[in-house]
C-alpha cells in the first residue's frame, strides 16, 4: 500500500505584543507546488481577469474568469485591513524543517507571506518562483534572494541540459522573468489598491517589486559583489 505525499506546509503566525493577529497554513503540492486553496468562496470583483489586466498576461488565461494571483491573495487581503505598513509585528513561520522568528514592520511580513502564494498561484509568470517557494525563506534579505534565485535559475539549466536543449548560462531568460514579475506586480499593486482599506498589503507588493523591477539590472553586478564566496572553485 503507498501512501500519498503530505503536501509541503508553511505556517505563518503573525502576533502583535502578545496578541495573536492571524494564523495561516500555506499548502503546496508536494509534487507540482501548486498552491492548495482553502475551502471555496466568493471572490470580490476586482479579482476578476479582466480587472487592470496585467499587460503580459497571456491568451491562455483567456479561459479564466478570475486571477490567479488576486484568487489566492483575496482572502489574505481581508485578514489585515486593520493592520498598517509600519505597524511592528512578531512573525513565525513554522515548517517542516525549521522555525522562523524575526519582529518586523507588517509590510515586510506581510510581503514574505504573499511571496510564497504568488509563486505558487498559477500565474504562468510567477510559475519559475515555484523552486524557490518548495524551499521558502521567509523574510530573506536582498543578497540571499540574489543567491537562490540565480542558484535556482543555473540548476534549471543543469536538467534543461540534460533534456537535450540548450542551457542559457547567461542568465538572459532570468532576467526576461523578472521584467516579466515586474509588470505583473505593477498591475497587481493597482488591483490591491482598490481592494484595501489600509496600505499594509498594497506596500508589501511594493516592497516585493523593488528587488523584482532591480534583478535584471543588477545580476551581473550583484554576482561580481559574492563572486569571493566561489574562490574554491576559482583556484584550480
Amino acid at each position: 500500500m503507498t501512501t500519498e505525499p503530505l503536501p509541503v506546509t508553511f505556517k505563518y503566525h503573525f502576533k502583535r505584543g502578545n496578541n495573536l493577529i492571524e494564523e495561516l497554513v500555506i499548502a503546496l503540492h508536494p509534487e507540482s507546488l501548486d498552491l492548495i486553496p482553502e475551502q471555496k468562496q466568493a471572490l470580490p470583483p476586482w479579482s476578476l481577469l479582466e480587472f487592470e489586466r496585467c499587460p503580459n498576461c497571456p491568451d491562455s488565461m483567456d479561459e479564466q474568469r478570475h486571477c490567479p494571483q488576486m484568487a489566492a491573495l483575496a482572502p489574505v487581503i481581508t485578514k489585515f485591513e486593520d493592520i498598517l505598513s509600519h505597524d511592528t509585528l512578531q512573525l513565525y513561520v513554522i515548517s517542516s524543517e525549521r522555525l522562523v522568528f524575526q519582529q518586523t514592520t507588517a509590510q515586510r511580513a506581510i510581503g514574505s507571506l504573499m511571496g510564497l502564494m504568488i509563486a505558487s498561484c498559477g500565474c504562468p509568470h510567477t510559475a519559475f518562483l515555484k523552486p524557490m517557494a518548495r524551499f521558502h525563506l521567509p523574510l530573506a534579505s536582498e543578497e540571499e534572494t540574489i543567491y537562490r534565485a540565480c542558484s535556482m535559475y543555473l540548476l534549471a539549466q543543469y536538467f534543461v541540459r540534460q533534456k537535450g536543449e540548450k542551457p542559457d548560462y547567461d542568465l538572459t531568460g532570468l532576467k526576461e522573468n523578472y521584467h516579466n514579475l515586474h509588470l505583473v506586480n505593477t498591475a497587481i499593486a493597482r488591483r490591491l489598491r482598490t481592494a484595501s482599506l489600509t496600505d499594509s498589503s498594497v506596500n508589501a507588493i511594493v516592497m516585493l517589486d523593488l528587488f523584482t523591477k532591480a534583478m535584471p539590472m543588477v545580476i551581473e553586478k550583484a554576482l561580481a559583489e559574492i563572486r569571493y564566496l566561489f574562490v574554491p572553485y576559482l583556484q584550480h
